[in-house]
């Protein structure tokens, strides 16, 4: 059967690597990853050990090389069996991508041999208490010193706050006319005035470590620096939101995937003694089946079709990748909840893990950009309004 993301013979062989640290190591300690909020070290030390963490760095630095397809097909997978796992992974390769990018980013290199090598773990830190859920519009700013830079920031709820070695961040530019004129760099952890402010207990995803982190004069050189002083929009928007958004959209189709799954076997192994007969024999459960499944491939349909003409260059990319993680929050909501509805009391009492990938679902909706967000920007361009 063709992989919806039609991968590659490579692509193909880094998915079996993911389906099976899904299967063997993130599916058993899910459950407990999400009951007891805790960060899911097994899974992210077998993708660290497999190579995985390195899946887009480039080979000349020991990486895998790939790209878009397979980081889907990845991401995708992951969520079949552990939301936080995957939420933690596409972080991880967002932010590498845009380390990737930040040809002035002193120790760029390393840091990439680092990442393949599956010793050092990053993650995105964006957001601000300020403009909440607005990550494009930093209010911390930096003032610039002798040696580069300092900035003090409220970042809010980072994806692997405690665990992370670096932070890729942004700050409004020093004398700034905009919003968007923001400059991207990298913070290490441990650097002397960042501290993790809290820790998270939300409703889903719920052992991605998300906590906010605050940056209290932190200086910044200028071989931190990951963008040009006030071109942080370009990284943030032309790097690492096609990224993110991919990826996001691929952890939303793991979600579905793994309530469709949930939600057939139930139909098929539970029934009425007294009649002999099974779920599976009445019609308005099937319809609700069928439902799921079609809302499910027709999203990663629509994500394999967006990475084409992101892959393409084309014109319409940039609406194809707003419009493909609106598609796939959407469909995670809706197949999700139709789960729920089809699988009632054994669902409802947490006995199929479905109520679990019900509250993961739910988190896309409002993380940045939401869906309103999505919403407004697919309108805007599609009325020929800039986005900002």
């Amino acid at each position: 059967m063709v992989h919806p993301y039609r991968l590659s013979g490579a692509d193909a062989a880094h998915l079996t690597a993911a389906v099976g640290i899904a299967r063997d190591v993130a599916a058993p300690h899910a459950v407990a990853v999400d009951a007891d909020a805790r960060f899911p070290r097994e899974a992210v030390a077998a993708l660290a050990g497999s190579g995985l963490h390195g899946l887009t760095v480039p080979t000349s630095h020991g990486g895998k090389g790939a790209g878009l397809r397979a980081f889907a097909a990845v991401v995708e997978e992951l969520a079949t069996a552990c939301g936080s796992s995957a939420m933690i992974y596409t972080m991880h390769v967002a932010a590498v991508q845009a380390i990737a990018s930040g040809a002035s980013l002193g120790d760029r290199d390393a840091l990439l041999r680092d990442i393949a090598a599956g010793t050092h773990l990053t993650t995105l830190a964006f957001s601000e208490k300020g403009s909440r859920s607005q990550f494009w519009a930093p209010v911390s700013k930096s003032l610039a010193t002798a040696g580069g830079f300092e900035t003090s920031a409220k970042k809010s709820w980072v994806t692997s706050a405690n665990m992370a070695d670096s932070y890729v961040s942004s700050m409004l530019n020093t004398g700034a006319a905009s919003p968007m004129e923001s400059t991207i760099y990298l913070v290490r952890k441990g650097a002397k005035g960042m501290t993790v402010a809290g820790t998270f207990n939300g409703l889903g995803l719920r052992g991605n470590e998300s906590a906010p982190v605050h940056l209290d004069r932190v200086r910044i050189g200028h071989g931190d620096l990951i963008s040009a002083p006030g071109e942080g929009a370009n990284t943030m928007l032309g790097v690492v939101l096609p990224w993110f958004a991919v990826g996001t959209a691929a952890m939303a189709h793991g979600l579905c995937r793994a309530a469709v799954t949930a939600t057939t076997a139930h139909l098929q192994g539970a029934g009425f003694e007294h009649t002999g007969t099974q779920l599976r024999d009445l019609p308005n459960l099937r319809a609700r089946l069928a439902t799921m499944s079609l809302r499910t491939e027709q999203s990663r349909a629509f994500l394999g079709h967006t990475i084409d003409h992101m892959e393409s260059g084309s014109a319409a990319a940039p609406l194809y990748v707003l419009q493909s993680r609106l598609s796939a929050l959407e469909a995670a909501t809706d197949v999700t909840d139709l789960a729920m509805k089809t699988c009632g009391g054994a669902a409802f009492s947490k006995h199929l893990g479905i109520e679990r990938i019900f509250r993961d679902a739910r988190a896309g909706w409002v993380m940045a950009p939401t869906v309103d967000h999505l919403l407004e920007f697919s309108g805007r361009a599609l009325t020929g309004l800039p986005l900002f």
